[in-house]
């Protein structure tokens, strides 16, 4: 079945750098588009960044364009965000997600809390 662990996240201050991994199985992980997605508490989900199975081809929202940087590494099966210059505006639950044989899949959530 198809599985999408999510590690890292955490608290950081404005300012800082928190780097997500997304470990993905069940399905062929190199050939799929990935994205990341967050919500805020009270807000609807918005999507973060998209990135192509190669990797050449990545999307961001205009709210993380320039901070945040999507990458894959397809030998792993592994999806990563980092996020930099983080702002409080940035906290959230983040989510890996990817859509297979016509079905959604979401990672478990992770919480990313920017405060000083």
């Amino acid at each position: 079945q198809v599985q999408l662990v999510q590690s890292g996240g955490g608290l950081v201050q404005p300012g800082g750098s928190l780097r997500l991994s997304c470990a993905a199985s069940g399905f062929p992980f190199s050939t799929y588009t990935m994205m990341w997605h967050r919500q805020a508490p009270g807000k609807e989900r918005e999507l973060v960044a998209t990135i192509d199975s190669t990797g050449g081809s990545t999307i961001y929202a205009d709210s993380v364009k320039g901070r945040f940087t999507i990458s894959r590494d397809n030998g792993k099966n592994t999806v990563y965000l980092q996020m930099d210059s983080l702002k409080p505006e940035d906290t959230a639950a983040y989510y890996c997600n990817t859509y297979y044989r016509r079905t959604q899949y979401w990672g478990q959530g992770t919480q990313v809390t920017v405060s000083s």
